[in-house]
């Protein structure tokens, strides 16, 4: 039987620190996307997993909120249980550089809990959103017992190394058509649902935000849009639903741009 909280207890002050449930073992008790059952955190044991929920504490953040500034104190790893949040930077002109778009399951700050700093970037959240928070303090008493756990914090910091590279391909291309193709392949694991008509991406972030983590301009990116809407690649069915017809040719857009 799943346990279910009052809405009080999930959004008194905003804050959920709630009771753990013997059932899931942690602290959000969100169902699939509840603190154990993560990526970064899915192979723990069950002992494992009542240690680490007895140092998590969770937060409810709502849309356009902000989780940390750039230059805070880096000193905890973030988790990301339900909704959407954007890791961002600011260029020297004061155009904002969008780095990375969390959904449930991802997560933030790993390198934190090896070694106090400051973030270089700030977090917002996209929609309302639930994360669990584990501080680094709490993560030096777990693995003086658990040092595997260590082991899987270096396996996802690996994946994000490689979506980092990524992005600087992508920013890297002189092809403005490449660079927006690349986008929208890239929010298809994110915002895509498969239908008999193509990939439909139902979006949570406007034009300003694709064309910041595209590097060009909002005008630029709606001007792509429309052009590759006219060329038969996607379909504009509304603002933030775009239909991708042809993924073919996106990819051949991206390999075009690498010869």
């Amino acid at each position: 039987m799943r346990v279910s909280y009052p809405p009080s207890a999930i959004y008194e002050k905003d804050v959920a620190i709630v009771s753990r449930c013997p059932q899931c073992r942690c602290e959000t008790c969100q169902g699939p996307t509840c603190l154990n059952k993560t990526p970064l955190l899915s192979n723990l044991t069950r002992e494992e997993a009542d240690k680490i929920s007895t140092g998590v504490s969770s937060k409810i953040f709502h849309k356009g909120e902000t989780l940390f500034h750039a230059g805070d104190t880096a000193d905890r790893l973030y988790i990301v249980c339900s909704g959407k949040v954007k890791l961002l930077k600011h260029t020297a002109e004061g155009k904002e550089q969008i780095l990375y778009i969390l959904k449930a399951g991802d997560f933030f700050g790993a390198f934190n809990l090896l070694k106090e700093d400051l973030f270089d970037c700030t977090a917002e959240a996209l929609t309302d959103s639930l994360v669990s928070m584990l501080k680094k303090s709490e993560f030096d008493r777990i693995i003086l017992s658990n040092p595997e756990i260590t082991l899987k914090v270096f396996e996802k910091a690996y994946e994000r190394i490689i979506k980092l590279e990524t992005l600087i391909e992508r920013l890297s291309t002189a092809s403005l058509d490449a660079r927006v193709a690349g986008l929208l392949l890239n929010l298809i694991p994110d915002f895509g649902t498969h239908t008999p008509e193509g990939t439909l991406l139902r979006l949570s972030i406007s034009r300003e935000d694709m064309g910041s983590y595209s590097g060009i301009a909002r005008e630029t990116m709606s001007r792509k849009l429309h052009l590759f809407d006219e060329l038969g690649y996607i379909q504009l069915k509304s603002t933030r639903q775009i239909l991708i017809k042809d993924l073919a040719g996106l990819q051949s857009l991206l390999h075009e741009s690498h010869e």
